[in-house]
């Protein structure tokens, strides 16, 4: 088999939407492309919540994030999205300009970069090389 599995977008909650608009065009530098609402019948038979909920649509034609918008909790665990980026002393600039503090952890000699959102959704974050 030689097909090829593609990332298409990564879904988010957020629960504030002005925040998720910093982060992801502030900071990912992503445009807004699409603002749309699930109806709450959609919402129920796919996530099993009573809402209507409104998504936003970050996307640049490569990294397409969806953000729902809603006033549920969340608990994180484990989960991570990794993100690659060109420049990694401008990314941690804008993030620090909007008042995100980025994580330096070491692994071994290598230093890895991760970044929490304003939601509490955690980034790898990669320099291209």
């Amino acid at each position: 088999m030689n097909e090829e599995t593609i990332l298409r977008h990564v879904a988010l909650q957020y629960n504030d939407r002005k925040q998720a608009e910093i982060f992801f065009t502030k900071i990912l530098e992503l445009p807004l492309k699409k603002t749309f609402t699930l109806p709450r019948e959609l919402v129920r038979d796919i996530f099993g919540i009573e809402e209507d909920v409104l998504v936003d649509v970050y996307d640049n034609g490569k990294t397409c994030f969806e953000i729902f918008i809603t006033n549920k909790s969340t608990k994180y665990v484990y989960e991570h999205t990794c993100i690659e980026i060109r420049n990694k002393e401008e990314f941690i600039k804008r993030c620090r300009k909007n008042n995100i503090e980025p994580m330096s952890v070491k692994k071994g000699e290598k230093i890895l970069l991760f970044v929490k959102d304003y939601a509490g959704n955690l980034f790898e974050v990669k320099e291209k090389t």
